[in-house]
C-alpha cells in the first residue's frame, strides 16, 4: 500500500464539500419546482422545516446527484473530481476560484485515487447505485419517503425527464422493518412537501403493501406514481424442484400461464413451478411493467448482514439475494438508480466507495440529534448480581424523570423464552418488591402467545403513548426483539448479560435506547456482560469507525465548538525525511556451513499430549509425546537440495554441494528435518542464504521544509470541540506578553487531557524555552509535521502526530508527545516512539515521551529532576 494511502478517505464528504462551496450556484441551476421543494425543507428559509440537518443534508445529496450530476454512477462522479474534468475543472463556473481549484491532491495521493478508482469501476453495476448512510434514530424511512415524493412530483412535471423515477419500489428486510415502512403510506406529506403540491401527490399516488406471502401485485402495466413496499421474499424469482407430474407438464405450457404470468425467459426451461412460485413470480413481472423504477432498499446493512461489502456489489448470479433480485429488474425493464438507506457507511472499519452521504453515530450524539450513553461492563458477576446492579442503577437514575409525558424504560433481553419466564422475571419482580416498585410494571414480550397476550402487544405498541397503560411498563423483557424497526424514544436502559449468537445484535439491540426524546441532552444507561462490552467496542469500532469512549460526552455545558483561526505568519520547520535503501549482495560459496543443529531446541516442535489417569482419583498429570501423529514430509538428499534451491532460486547442484558439505553432514540434516519439517524454514534455508548472500542497509534523507498549520480551505477558519477547561486562547491572562509571544500559530489551542495543557503551560513560561508549539490537535491533514509509521495492529503504514515542537533556547528542537500512564508501553505507542526516534536522530532533534502523571506531579523542565525511564530519549 502506499505510504500517502489514506484508509479514512471518503470521497462523499469530498462531494459535500465541493456542494456546500458552490450551493448557491448549483441550486440556480435547478427547475423552479426543486427549488420551492428544497426552500421548503430548508430550516435556513423555512423556520418551521420539518427535516432535520442531517435528513435536509441527505435529500440536497440526492438532488445533486440527480440533477446537478444527472444520474452519474459514483465511480464517474469520483473520475471527473480526481481529473478535475467538467463540473470539478479549474475553468469550470463552480470552481472555488478561476485561478485555480483547492489543490485536491493535499489530502490524498494521486495512487490513492487510482486505487479507489479501479475498485469502484470494477465493483460498478449496470445502473446507478448509491448508499445513504444514517445512523439509527435519525430519520431514514422520512428521509426514503421525500426523496419519493420529490420524484414523483417532478416526474409529473417532467414526464419525459429519464433522470426521475415514475414508480418506486421499497425494500425491507425482516417484517418488523416491514411494519415500520408503513409510515411511508401513513406520513403527513405537507410535513415535507408544500402544501399547494401535497394534492397532487395524494390524487396520483397508489400504495401497494405486500405484507403476506399470498398477496397479489395489483399494479396496472405501464402505469405510473406506483410505491411498492415489500421484502426480497415476496418479489424474488424462486425455482420448485418438485418432480414434474403430468398435469404440471400440461399447464406449464398452456398459453394462458404464460400470458397471465409470463414465458419465465429468466430461469432455464427445465424450471417447474408450484401456486406459490407463481404468484412470486406475478409480482415480478408486473413490476418488470412499470416504467421508470426506482429502488429503495431500506436498513441495507441488516438486510446484506456481515456480507454488505460483498453482496451490494455481488457479481454472482445467487437467486436468493436481493442484489441479482434488482440485477434481473433492470434486465426487464428501466431501473432509474438503486437507493441504499443504511445505519453505517462502514464495512469492517472501511468506507464502501458507492456512499455519497453519511452523518455518523458519533456526530449525531454530539449534536444533540440522539441521546447519549453511558455503557457500563460487569465482569465476574453471576445473573442475579447483574440484575440487581442493573435495577438499582436504572431506578436510581430515572424513577423520579418524565419526558414529554413519558416514563423512562428498560430493556432487558434474555437468552431464550425459558430463561425470560423461569428465572429474569421472578428475579426482577422480587427486585421490584425490594424496591417498593408495583410488579405491573413489568411487560413480556418474547414472541410466544403462550407468555405474551395480546394485552401485552397492545402495551408494548404503546409504550410511546402518554396516559395508555403501555406507557406505565417500565422494564420491557424481551427475547430477540426491538432490533430495526423497533422505535421506542422512551427507552433509557438496555441490559444484555448473556453472549446472543450474533455479534451485531450487541450493537443493534444497546442502540436502540438512543432516540431521541425532549430537546434536553438526555443520557441512556447500557448494562452489559464484560463479553458483550468488548463485543459493542468491537461493532462500534467496526460500523462506526469508534470506540465505546467516543459515545462518551461530558456534561451539558462544559464542552463547545470553538472556531480556531490561523495566526500569521506560517511557522516553519526543516526536517529530515528518512528512508531505508536495501541493497542484495552475491558472495561466493567457500567453505563449509556450518548448521548448528546439536544446539537447536528441539522441544518447542514437540507435539505432546497431557492427561490424568482418572478424574476420581487426584493424580497427577502426564505428558506424552505424541510426534508420531505429525504429518511431515520425508526428504531424500535430492528432494531437500532440491526444495532448498526453490526457495533461495540458486542452482540445485550448489544446494546439493552445499548440504553435502556442511559441518553437520547430510545425514544429520535429513534426521532433523524429516522428523520436524519447520527446522528447514527455520534454520537450513537462512543458513544457505547468509553464505551465499549479504544484504547491506542504507539510511537515506533528505531535507524537507514543513508548515506546522495551513490555512483551512473554503473556509476562514477550523472547528474543533472542547471541554473549556482545556482549552488557552492567545489572549490567555495567565501570560505575559512575552510568553505569548513563544508560541500560537493558531489562535486557540483545544488539549485533549489535563496533562497536555500542564505540559504546554510549563514549557511557555519556562526560560530554556524559545518557542512551543501545539501540533497535536491538526491530525487531518492540516498540517505538514506528520511522522509515518508501521501500525503493529492494522499491518498499515499510518500517520503520527506529535503533540508539541518545542524549539529551547539553546537553538535544539524538541518533539514531544504526552501519553497516559497506562498507555507507554503500548505497542502501538512503542512504533510511533520508533520511527520519531528516526527521524529526530536524522534531523539533530531530540524525541521526549511524558507520562502524564510525571507532568502532574513534577516541574518537568526544573533543574535537578531525573527524567522517566519513559520520557529520556537522548538524541
Amino acid at each position: 500500500m502506499p505510504i500517502g494511502f489514506d484508509s479514512t478517505f471518503s470521497f462523499h464528504q469530498e462531494l459535500l464539500d465541493y456542494y456546500n462551496s458552490n450551493r448557491r450556484k448549483i441550486r440556480s441551476r435547478y427547475n423552479d419546482l426543486t427549488r420551492k421543494f428544497l426552500a421548503y425543507n430548508d430550516s435556513e428559509e423555512n423556520p418551521h422545516a420539518f427535516l432535520r440537518k442531517p435528513q435536509f443534508e441527505a435529500l440536497e445529496i440526492y438532488v445533486f446527484v440527480k440533477e446537478f450530476m444527472d444520474n452519474k454512477q459514483v465511480y464517474e462522479m469520483f473520475d471527473d473530481w480526481r481529473h478535475r474534468r467538467n463540473h470539478f475543472s479549474d475553468a469550470s463556473y463552480y470552481s472555488i476560484d478561476k485561478g485555480g481549484q483547492v489543490e485536491i491532491f493535499a489530502k490524498v495521493t494521486e495512487e490513492q485515487t487510482d486505487v479507489l478508482f479501479k475498485q469502484m469501476k470494477k465493483y460498478r453495476e449496470e445502473y446507478s447505485n448509491y448508499i445513504y448512510a444514517l445512523t439509527m434514530g435519525l430519520g431514514k424511512t422520512i428521509l426514503m419517503a421525500t426523496c419519493i415524493f420529490y420524484e414523483f412530483l417532478l416526474a409529473k412535471k417532467y414526464p419525459k425527464d429519464v433522470r426521475f423515477c415514475h414508480n418506486a419500489l421499497v425494500f425491507a428486510p425482516d417484517k418488523t422493518v416491514l411494519q415500520s415502512l408503513r409510515e411511508i403510506m401513513s406520513f403527513d406529506k405537507t410535513k415535507v412537501v408544500p402544501p399547494e403540491y401535497a394534492h397532487v401527490l395524494d390524487s396520483n399516488i397508489k400504495f401497494h403493501f405486500l405484507e403476506e406471502s399470498g398477496t397479489i401485485l395489483h399494479t396496472i402495466d405501464d402505469s405510473d406514481f406506483n410505491i411498492i413496499i415489500s421484502n426480497t421474499q415476496k418479489i424474488i424469482v424462486k425455482k420448485s424442484r418438485k418432480e414434474v407430474s403430468p398435469a404440471q407438464k400440461l399447464f406449464n405450457s398452456s398459453p394462458l400461464l404464460s400470458t397471465v404470468y409470463g414465458t419465465g425467459d429468466d430461469v432455464q426451461s427445465d424450471d417447474v413451478w408450484d401456486d406459490g412460485t407463481l404468484k412470486d413470480n406475478q409480482r415480478f413481472k408486473k413490476l418488470c411493467r412499470l416504467p421508470q423504477l426506482g429502488v429503495y432498499v431500506d436498513e441495507a446493512h441488516h438486510l446484506f448482514g456481515a456480507d454488505l461489502e460483498k453482496q451490494i456489489r455481488s457479481g454472482k448470479t445467487n437467486k436468493t439475494t436481493l442484489r441479482d433480485t434488482i440485477n434481473l429488474l433492470a434486465a426487464n425493464t428501466s431501473i432509474v438508480a438503486c437507493y441504499n438507506y443504511t445505519g453505517t457507511p462502514y464495512v469492517k472499519n472501511q468506507v464502501l466507495p458507492e456512499v455519497v452521504y453519511a452523518y455518523g453515530l458519533r456526530e449525531s450524539i454530539w449534536n444533540g440529534f440522539l441521546k447519549d450513553a453511558d455503557p457500563l461492563g460487569f465482569e465476574n458477576v453471576k445473573n442475579d448480581a447483574f440484575l440487581t446492579a442493573v435495577v438499582t442503577t436504572f431506578w436510581e437514575r430515572y424513577s423520579t424523570k418524565v419526558y414529554e409525558g413519558l416514563n423512562p424504560k428498560l430493556a432487558i433481553y434474555a437468552a431464550s423464552i425459558e430463561e425470560a419466564v423461569s428465572e429474569i422475571r421472578p428475579a426482577l419482580e422480587k427486585l421490584l418488591v425490594k424496591h417498593g416498585i408495583p410488579t405491573s410494571k413489568i411487560l413480556l414480550n418474547v414472541g410466544d402467545a403462550k407468555y405474551t397476550k395480546d394485552d401485552d402487544i397492545r402495551n408494548f405498541n404503546n409504550l410511546d403513548i402518554p396516559g395508555t397503560e403501555g406507557n406505565e411498563k417500565q422494564f420491557i423483557i424481551l427475547v430477540e426483539k426491538g432490533k430495526e424497526g423497533w422505535n421506542c424514544r422512551s427507552l433509557f436502559g438496555v441490559a444484555l448479560f448473556r453472549s446472543p449468537r450474533s455479534k451485531v445484535f450487541v450493537l443493534q439491540a444497546t442502540m436502540r435506547c438512543l432516540r431521541a426524546l425532549s430537546e434536553d441532552r438526555l443520557t441512556a444507561t447500557i448494562f452489559l456482560s464484560k463479553e458483550n462490552y468488548d463485543t459493542l467496542d468491537e461493532e462500534l469500532h467496526k460500523n462506526f469507525n469508534m470506540k465505546i469512549n467516543d459515545i462518551k460526552k461530558p456534561p451539558s455545558g462544559n464542552r463547545h465548538k470553538y472556531q480556531v483561526r490561523v495566526l500569521p505568519p506560517p511557522r516553519k520547520i526543516t526536517l529530515k525525511r528518512v528512508w531505508h535503501e536495501y541493497k542484495l549482495h552475491k558472495k561466493e560459496y567457500s567453505a563449509p556451513v556450518d548448521f548448528k543443529l546439536t544446539d537447536i531446541d528441539l522441544s518447542k516442535y514437540a507435539s505432546i499430549m497431557y492427561g490424568r489417569d482418572s478424574l476420581a482419583r487426584d493424580t497427577t498429570v502426564k505428558e506424552k509425546n505424541i510426534d508420531t501423529l505429525q504429518e511431515n514430509m520425508r526428504y531424500s538428499e535430492l528432494s531437500l537440495s532440491g526444495e532448498v534451491a526453490r526457495y533461495l532460486n540458486i542452482s540445485c547442484i550448489l544446494a546439493a554441494r552445499i548440504l553435502r558439505e556442511s559441518v553437520d553432514g547430510i545425514s544429520a540434516i535429513l534426521k532433523v528435518v524429516n522428523r520436524y519439517n519447520e527446522v528447514m524454514d527455520d534454520y537450513i534455508i537462512p543458513t544457505v542464504f547468509h553464505a551465499l548472500f549479504e544484504v547491506t542497509s542504507e539510511l537515506r534523507t533528505e531535507d524537507k521544509e514543513l508548515t506546522l498549520l495551513h490555512e483551512p480551505e473554503c473556509a476562514e477558519y477550523y472547528e474543533f470541540s472542547a471541554k473549556d477547561d482545556l482549552v488557552i486562547t492567545n489572549r490567555y491572562p495567565g501570560f505575559t506578553q512575552d510568553q505569548l509571544k513563544k508560541s500560537f500559530h493558531a489562535d486557540t489551542y483545544c488539549f485533549d487531557s489535563i496533562p497536555e495543557r500542564e505540559c504546554f503551560i510549563q514549557y511557555i513560561t519556562s526560560d530554556k524555552v524559545s518557542e512551543i508549539y501545539f501540533t497535536g490537535m491538526f491530525t487531518s491533514n492540516q498540517g505538514d509535521l506528520s511522522i509515518h509509521y508501521y501500525d503493529p495492529e492494522s499491518g498499515r503504514v499510518r500517520q503520527y502526530y506529535p503533540d508539541f515542537l518545542a524549539r529551547m533556547a539553546d537553538n535544539s528542537y524538541r518533539l514531544i508527545e504526552v501519553k497516559g500512564d497506562n498507555k507507554i508501553d503500548d505497542a502501538v505507542v512503542k512504533a510511533k516512539q520508533a520511527a520519531a526516534e528516526e527521524l529526530a536522530v536524522a534531523s539533530g532533534m531530540k524525541y521526549l515521551i511524558y507520562a502524564g502523571s510525571h507532568i502532574i506531579n513534577s516541574h518537568i523542565l526544573a533543574e535537578g529532576i531525573a527524567p522517566t525511564q519513559q520520557e529520556s530519549i537522548n538524541v
